[in-house]
């Protein structure tokens, strides 16, 4: 059985299809629409009816998609740009209706819980995963059989518009101080499996990517795109991404950092194979 899970981010649409059985999940193929919500959303503070039909058209491309592929069950989140937007409730209500499926917007902190799905998040420990979005980091910490979470208002599209706060820079800033005992840090996102990619790599040493960012930042976005083959809606991003990875990096004086190609679109999709094949458990009681 095929199931699918869409995730209406602030700087992409993006949806993974798996196939499943009782027991196993499997991932089969990945789709992206650079559709930048945020750019709306931080500068006008509003969702648009241009840009709302824009995303219905993309929405209703996945969904014909999923009908030919016989997709019969996914689930559709949006995250930090519908959190954002003055007009969340009725921007989600009107997609919704158009597209003939519920969205679920999904906060902050719920983003950050979803990434224990993770298969290696509840393993080990001194690790933390970190998300860095379009809108939002999210950070995940699994040590001493215990998990924290945290969720900030600093993404790679808010820091380009020079929409991101100073309250919320040392809100994080302080919240990691308190952190201990932290070896690797593992990144979630475009921003960081794109830069690793640059460089052919899956993990790099923190010195030599805090070095390498900063290379990258001196590259316009012409020379990103000409030189490492980025797509311009990555290429203007990128940097901004880094930085939040480097200060979070120079905060914990971690040694390395990894990517991974697992996002919030894994993590629903996990979380809707749970819940379907649960469904089908006789469950017996006195």
């Amino acid at each position: 059985m095929k199931i699918a899970s869409i995730d209406i981010g602030t700087n992409a649409i993006k949806s993974k299809v798996f196939d499943t059985s009782p027991t196993t999940i499997t991932f089969i193929e990945a789709i992206r629409s650079p559709i930048r919500l945020g750019e709306e959303v931080f500068n006008d503070g509003i969702l648009s009816k241009a840009k709302l039909n824009e995303l219905v058209s993309t929405l209703m491309q996945y969904q014909k998609t999923f009908e030919k592929k016989e997709i019969v069950s996914y689930e559709i989140t949006a995250t930090s740009a519908f959190r954002d937007t003055k007009n969340s409730e009725d921007a989600r209500r009107y997609v919704e209706n158009q597209i003939e499926h519920p969205i679920r917007i999904i906060s902050g902190l719920e983003e950050a819980k979803l990434i224990s799905l993770h298969p290696k998040a509840q393993t080990g420990t001194g690790k933390m995963f970190v998300d860095v979005g379009g809108g939002s980091t999210e950070i995940y910490i699994y040590k001493e059989e215990k998990h924290s979470i945290q969720s900030f208002q600093l993404g790679g599209v808010r820091l380009m518009l020079k929409k991101d706060k100073k309250n919320e820079w040392s809100r994080l800033e302080e919240w990691i101080k308190k952190q201990r005992n932290i070896n690797t840090i593992t990144g979630l996102g475009g921003n960081i499996r794109s830069f690793l990619n640059i460089h052919n790599v899956k993990k790099m040493s923190s010195n030599d990517f805090i070095k390498k960012a900063g290379e990258l930042k001196k590259l316009s976005v012409e020379e990103k795109i000409a030189l490492h083959n980025l797509g311009h809606d990555r290429a203007d991003v990128i940097d901004h991404g880094l930085r939040i990875f480097c200060k979070i990096i120079n905060e914990l004086q971690v040694k390395k950092i990894k990517s991974t190609k697992w996002g919030v679109s894994d993590s629903i999709a996990v979380k809707s194979f749970h819940e379907l094949y649960s469904k089908k458990i006789s469950i017996n009681s006195n």
